[in-house]
């Protein structure tokens, strides 16, 4: 009897051995699923170590130590801002709305993190501040000439700034200029008087037949 249950206990000790052994290893591959992370081409991961900067990581598999490192994913890729309908005053006072299209991408990951906060906001207000400065110094006759001028001051303006946060302004587009309403319906009267003109001097002039002597 007294074998019998010693063979039990000694049954019962094995089995608790296992269970601990099954537990132990499940907790050290949920440690090690938990310390790898696999970071592909067009991303990178800039990591923390208790708060202090280690440099960004990738692509590929990323070794962290759990509770201990923090990551932060960076995308590479191109991207777009949209600026809506900014009011600019040109420099003979007059109102026009402009909105336009910011195109970046990260060249810096770490710097990118490290040096601004909110780079949406900073970019919106930095673009509509020095779009406001472009079109003041330009008369509003010039304004819809000159579109491709306006684009490439702003992304260089844009570029200067934005060069310190590891970010860089591959190109700005404007998508539409609105003058203010009386200008617009002057300009509506102009090409209707234009084409009515065209019109009229493209029909054929009426021959008189020769009288029969």
């Amino acid at each position: 009897m007294f074998e019998s249950i010693a063979l039990q206990a000694g049954d019962i000790a094995i089995y608790v051995e296992i269970f601990f052994v099954v537990i132990l290893l499940i907790i050290l591959l949920a440690l090690l699923a938990s310390s790898l992370k696999i970071v592909r081409e067009y991303e990178r991961v800039v990591q923390f170590r208790l708060g202090r900067l280690l440099g960004a990581k990738g692509p590929g598999i990323v070794f962290i130590i759990p509770a201990i490192n923090r990551l932060v994913k960076v995308d590479l890729r191109e991207r777009y801002l949209e600026v809506p309908h900014q009011t600019a005053i040109t420099k003979d006072n007059a109102p026009v709305d402009i909105d336009f299209l910011i195109y970046y991408k990260v060249v810096d990951a770490s710097q990118s993190i490290v040096q601004v906060q909110n780079f949406t906001g900073a970019s919106v207000g930095l673009a509509t501040t020095t779009l406001r400065a472009v079109v003041g110094d330009i008369p509003l006759d010039e304004l819809l000439s000159k579109r491709e001028q306006i684009n490439s001051i702003l992304r260089t303006r844009l570029d200067e700034v934005t060069e310190r946060w590891g970010i860089k302004v591959t190109n700005v587009e404007i998508r539409e200029i609105r003058p203010p309403k009386d200008v617009q319906d002057a300009m509506v009267k102009q090409m209707t008087a234009e084409r009515t003109r065209m019109q009229r001097s493209s029909k054929p002039r009426a021959r008189s037949s020769p009288r029969s002597l």
